[in-house]
This record gives C-alpha cells, structure tokens and sequence, in this order.
C-alpha cells in the first residue's frame, strides 16, 4: 500500500494525473474523525488485476472547509461523497445529504463532536 498526502487545493490535479480507468479501480472515499475539530479524508484506489496493490491518497482538513468533488473524473465518486457528507457532517461539492440517512437522523453519527 502506498499513502500519498495532498491537500484539498490539489486534489483534483492529483486525482487527474495518477487515474488511468483501465489500471485503478476506485474504491472509496472515507474519512477518519482525528478528534478537535480535524479530519484525515482518505480517496482509496485499487489497481486491475494486481493482488494487494492500492493506493490512498490522503488530506487533512476540518469540517468547515468545502471537499472538493472528483465526479468530474471518476463518476462513481458520487456514493462516497454522499456518504460523508451524512456520516461526518462535511460539505462537498454537488453532493447532497440523505443517501444514507433520513434528513430527520442523527445528523453526522461519526463525527466525535457529534
């Protein structure tokens, strides 16, 4: 596995020059709550064919600050970003609240200041 850090500035430049369709399957996008207001969000890639072999490509943020969308590059990425946005509470770009949780739910159940 290999961890890549970026920032929420970059992300989609990053994003755009490491994805080749046909070698990277995209897996997710995930968020680890760091605690004091602070998030590590984590876009996970897998390559095609190759046992074990992924990459995450990491940023470090808080939850005031809007996520950038990769749907532009990786339509997909839409599931994963509507899930955070439920399950942390984070504002991301075009993804809206309510995939995984009714708008009448505990709002953002992962988050520690929650």
């Amino acid at each position: 596995m290999t961890k890549i850090e970026t920032t929420l500035a970059t992300l989609v430049n990053d994003i755009e020059a490491f994805y080749v369709p046909k070698e990277w399957h995209f897996l997710s996008v995930n968020g680890v709550d760091l605690g004091e207001g602070k998030i590590e969000l984590q876009w996970i890639f897998s390559r095609y064919g190759v046992k074990d072999e992924m990459v995450i490509y990491y940023a470090l943020s808080d939850y005031n600050t809007p996520i950038p969308s990769l749907v532009s590059i990786i339509p997909s990425s839409i599931m994963g970003e509507r899930e955070i946005v439920d399950m942390f509470g984070l504002r991301v770009e075009g993804a809206e609240r309510g995939l995984y949780l009714d708008l009448d739910s505990q709002p953002h159940p992962l988050r520690r200041e929650a």
